[in-house]
């Protein structure tokens, strides 16, 4: 896992230059600009215009500032890059790159942003998202996940694979009929598990009924149980939910607080294990509540919460 807040990343339409001030105000951790599958192709190079002027004119405030580019076998995703980060690079600080099937796609957007950041001399090196919504990419979810030092989270895009695997769901990416269990687990435990590997984040899918908050936030309860650190939004009510499902409670707080003063204290004492409130606490417990300390501390220090 990173030091990194991404518990809701707000998608925005690029073209739609009306939603910006909005989005930015919305408290979300990561607002990206959608230049892909939120634009239609008769308006892409317009959208990447809005998109330059919002990220060098909108106050974006504590918010990271993020782009998702056309994919690459597309002919707009290298003016996507060129143009953005010419014009607008010392403002961006994410580029996510969708629908990747093997780390090489990776590579070559890591490639042009090293020649980008080198020719205009920014004085910091922009991240990079990348989307697993192929069933190639799927497979590849490993490698790609390694594939870059830029690269600090993983998202699972749902409504792409749904399309990629062929399954039969409604649009809100549930099954037209009975299914045992959660339909999406493999694809969500595997996306987790390739991010772990690397040491990076992962983010759970969107949830495009944005009336049905109970759904979204059932959704990103099961995924925060995987480990997953945030949600995808594609509405700002759905940010606030988000933003407290990926959040530690106070309980978890004073648990993880209980159990390091314990065990070190049993520590001091020769002892390598301790029972707090009648439950064994060893070193993997202890590394677990130091991650959710961390990240309250986190949260404090941007937010002032916690």
């Amino acid at each position: 896992m990173t030091l990194l807040l991404r518990r809701s990343e707000l998608a925005v339409p690029a073209c739609n230059d009306n939603m910006f001030e909005k989005a930015a105000g919305c408290g979300a951790d990561l607002v990206f600009l959608d230049l892909e599958d939120a634009v239609p192709a008769a308006v892409k190079e317009s959208a990447r215009t809005k998109a330059i002027s919002a990220l060098n004119d909108v106050d974006w405030g504590r918010t990271v500032r993020a782009i998702r580019i056309n994919g690459l076998d597309t002919p707009w995703c290298h003016d996507d890059l060129i143009d953005v980060v010419t014009q607008a690079g010392g403002n961006l600080d994410t580029v996510i790159i969708p629908k990747a099937r093997t780390a090489r796609d990776v590579w070559w957007v890591d490639v042009l942003l090293n020649q980008l950041e080198t020719k205009l001399g920014l004085d910091k090196r922009i991240r990079l998202e990348v989307l697993i919504e192929e069933v190639e990419g799927l497979a590849n979810a490993e490698a790609i996940a390694s594939a870059s030092p830029r690269l600090d989270a993983l998202i699972f895009g749902v409504g792409d694979f749904s399309l990629s695997q062929g399954a039969r769901v409604d649009t809100n990416f549930v099954p037209l009929g009975e299914y045992p269990g959660d339909f999406w687990h493999y694809a969500r435990n595997k996306v987790i598990v390739a991010a772990r590997i690397a040491g990076i984040d992962a983010i759970d899918a969107p949830y495009p009924d944005y009336r049905d908050l109970a759904g979204y936030e059932r959704d990103a309860r099961r995924a925060s149980l995987l480990g997953y650190t945030g949600k995808w939004a594609i509405h700002p009510s759905q940010v606030p939910v988000a933003n407290e499902v990926y959040a530690p409670t106070a309980d978890e707080i004073s648990l993880a607080q209980r159990n390091v003063a314990a065990y070190r204290e049993a520590e001091a004492n020769g002892s390598g294990a301790v029972g707090v409130d009648g439950v064994l606490v060893d070193a993997a417990h202890v590394k677990m509540a130091q991650e959710t300390l961390a990240r309250a501390a986190l949260l404090q220090a941007v937010n002032g919460v916690g």
